[in-house]
């Protein structure tokens, strides 16, 4: 177990602005010992609070997938982290800019699709879930998987809720920024706030979907 959560040093911000700057194992190497203290053990000892609640999470690697890139910097410019069961769905990132918080489905095998937008398209079902997201847009938080241009078909053009049948992944997300409790505790408090206030979408999505 690692220690308690205690929020991130404002070391991490320095670490990321430079690797943006100099994205390379020159600067990773050189500056390692800040990633593990002020990047790394802060996320982990996060994720390792949230299990109980939320289910386990798994902290990214650094490095990124450069195989069939096109762009070839070595390391990724934020930490993250995300939920590996329990439904929630949950991931946390922090950069430069600041923490953001998504919760929901990133990941839709084509049999959840295909079940996802029959429940969408019939109201006793569909009315409860654009209700939720309705919600949770006005709350601040951004709508994220409408990757289709024109509903799919089999549907009404202009079915009421065509901008949720347009999704081929449904979630939310909310940029929480650079903020003076970043460093310490508290921080934990808005992460769990987010993904309390975001449940609504993962109930209805595990209950319709599995």
């Amino acid at each position: 177990m690692s220690d308690a959560f205690h929020g991130w040093p404002e070391d991490f911000q320095r670490f990321f602005i430079g690797l943006e700057l100099d994205n390379s194992k020159r600067y990773f190497d050189a500056n390692r010992q800040v990633y593990e203290r002020a990047v790394k053990a802060p996320m982990v000892a996060l994720v390792e609070s949230l299990a109980d609640q939320f289910g386990p999470m798994r902290v990214y690697r650094p490095n990124r997938d450069i195989r069939f890139a096109k762009d070839k910097s070595p390391y990724k410019t934020n930490i993250g982290a995300y939920s590996t069961g329990g439904g929630t769905g949950a991931y946390v990132s922090l950069d430069a800019r600041g923490l953001m918080v998504a919760t929901g489905r990133y990941e839709i095998t084509p049999e959840e699709l295909a079940k996802y937008r029959e429940k969408v398209a019939v109201e006793r079902t569909g009315a409860p879930l654009a209700a939720i997201v309705d919600k949770l847009e006005k709350g601040g938080y951004k709508r994220g998987g409408e990757e289709l241009k024109r509903v799919p078909a089999g549907y009404p053009p202009d079915h009421p809720r065509a901008h949720l049948l347009r999704h081929k992944r449904l979630f939310v997300y909310r940029g929480l920024g650079l903020q003076p409790w970043l460093g310490s505790p508290a921080a934990r408090k808005h992460i769990v706030m987010v993904l309390t206030e975001a449940q609504p979408l993962n109930d209805w999505l595990k209950k319709h979907l599995g």
